[in-house]
């Protein structure tokens, strides 16, 4: 059973929220976890999370440290700061795929009215 919080930070980017929160053994010693909760809309509307959580420890903590800011200084180096996605992309436009009922609006309009009464 995980032990009360100590020291908590959240950290908000867009649908997901990161958790950061000290927690204290049973032996009185401190641990770290990580949180990552990322919100899911259903089709009726509602919606629901989906959480991921590690636990990392003090005696984790220096060769974390170093392989994350390897890591992160490895990413920054190779593509920079700014976020690379179409999502992101300043001329970035949704492409759209018509329903079938538009397809069939379409495909009307493409005919001549023809009045029945004409012939």
């Amino acid at each position: 059973m995980e032990q009360e919080e100590i020291y908590s930070k959240v950290l908000r980017a867009g649908r997901r929220t990161y958790f950061f929160d000290v927690r204290a053994t049973k032996a009185g010693d401190y641990y770290l976890t990580v949180t990552e909760s990322k919100k899911f809309t259903n089709d009726d509307g509602s919606f629901h999370y989906k959480k991921h959580k590690i636990y990392l420890y003090k005696e984790d903590f220096t060769e974390f440290n170093t392989i994350l800011a390897e890591m992160t200084d490895y990413i920054v180096n190779e593509k920079g700061q700014e976020v690379i996605s179409e999502r992101h992309q300043k001329d970035y436009v949704k492409e759209e795929f018509p329903s079938e009922e538009s397809k069939d609006d379409k495909a009307s309009e493409s005919f001549t009215d023809v009045s029945f009464d004409d012939i």
